[in-house]
């Protein structure tokens, strides 16, 4: 006999579980708890198997026989519920755990650390990922489409950020290809992307190319006022021609002050290949008088509140705003413009070994290795010849 929505609401718990059928397999359980729950009997090969339906109010006893129905045209294919919702929610769970997120923190945590890759590039890759994770970061990696993937994209190139666009459907493009390499996606839904995006305006550093002005801000850092590792480290930047970040990750067992030489490894580099720059003596002058304050050991330009960390990236460039120098005038980035263009305009050293002492990378790895050991007595004298020019223009000796 079919149960009634009256004979429903009237059962009471009692002691311990018992059952109330309904009709075809489909029967209610009370607890003694008060809940009710709608079960459903049946048989696969002979064997007696139930699944539950949920919980009366929530689930009506018409909704129940609804489900029943349904589930009983599935069994009557071939097909076991109990067994196909066990694996949905393992499927479900194993999608849980390949979300973009997740699959984007395992290739920076484990891939891109593994590789030994920068930690400003490691850095970098952390802020892509959590300028996406709005949009993406909560989905299973398989589910990702172009559609899905272009909305942030565009969002960023609304803003006016169409570099930064551009490096996050990069890093995107990276993460997806190793889901598919490891067995968590299947395609890359960045690839047909290129073609949807603004293409980012050229970037310019703002630097001074001209030798009194750059005379004028030698002598403004001689007279600014600051704290002490900061100020070693602007009187250090103009002589070298490394990037900021590489400058800032600098570590004292790089240098080798023997035979003045600054090595930094492959990883801190953007060319990911060794870098070696030779050492002014008034390079090593100043280093000298930095490993005192420092202890000389781990970071070269440590962080003013830990020696645990770097020098902060905007340190430099904080610097110039409180000297007078607008982002329109300098940059810690400008001091290459500057040097390569001085350089250049001087006359005296090969194209190739300015390219060379900028870590400009070769295309062709044999010519690349060829040219470092071409250029590197010239790199050497050269690097001594612009030390001695910047104390010249410092004191404000005419440039020629």
């Amino acid at each position: 006999m079919s149960l009634t929505a009256s004979q429903i609401r009237a059962f009471s718990p009692g002691a311990t579980a018992y059952k109330r059928a309904d009709e075809r397999g489909l029967y209610l359980e009370i607890f003694p708890n008060g809940s009710k729950l709608w079960r459903l009997k049946y048989y696969v090969g002979g064997i007696e198997k139930r699944i539950a339906l949920g919980a009366w109010p929530e689930v009506s006893l018409q909704a129940a026989r609804l489900e029943r129905d349904e589930l009983r045209l599935r069994i009557a294919k071939g097909e076991d519920p109990a067994l196909t919702r066990k694996k949905n929610k393992a499927t479900a769970k194993i999608s849980a755990a390949n979300t973009f997120e997740s699959v984007a923190r395992e290739y920076i945590e484990n891939k891109m650390v593994g590789e030994g890759r920068a930690e400003a590039t490691l850095l970098k890759a952390r802020w892509f990922l959590d300028l996406l994770k709005p949009a993406i970061g909560h989905m299973p990696i398989s589910d990702v489409d172009p559609q899905m993937m272009l909305a942030p994209l565009k969002k960023l190139e609304a803003r006016g950020n169409r570099e930064t666009a551009k490096k996050c459907r990069s890093f995107a493009s990276r993460v997806f290809r190793y889901g598919a390499a490891t067995g968590r996606c299947t395609t890359d839904p960045t690839a047909i992307l290129k073609g949807a995006l603004l293409t980012p305006q050229a970037r310019h550093y703002a630097a001074i190319l001209e030798p009194e002005k750059l005379g004028e801000l030698l002598r403004a850092i001689d007279a600014f006022e600051c704290y002490p590792i900061t100020k070693l480290a602007l009187k250090v930047a103009p002589h070298i021609f490394v990037r900021p970040g590489e400058m800032r990750h600098g570590e004292w067992q790089e240098i080798d002050f023997e035979k003045a030489i600054w090595t930094i490894p492959a990883g801190k580099m953007k060319a990911r290949r060794t870098h070696a720059v030779p050492l002014s003596r008034q390079v090593l002058e100043l280093l000298t008088e930095l490993k005192a304050i420092t202890g000389g050991q781990g970071y070269i330009f440590p962080a003013f509140h830990t020696r645990l960390r770097p020098m902060s990236e905007n340190t430099i460039n904080s610097s110039f705003r409180r000297m007078g120098y607008s982002k329109d005038d300098m940059t810690a980035h400008g001091f290459r413009s500057t040097a390569s263009t001085l350089l250049n305009e001087s006359g005296l050293w090969h194209p190739d070994a300015i390219e060379r002492a900028l870590a400009h990378g070769d295309s062709n790895a044999i010519r690349g290795t060829y040219n470092r050991g071409q250029y590197w007595d010239e790199r050497v004298k050269m690097a001594q010849w612009w030390s001695d020019y910047l104390d010249d223009l410092r004191a404000g000796k005419a440039a020629n």
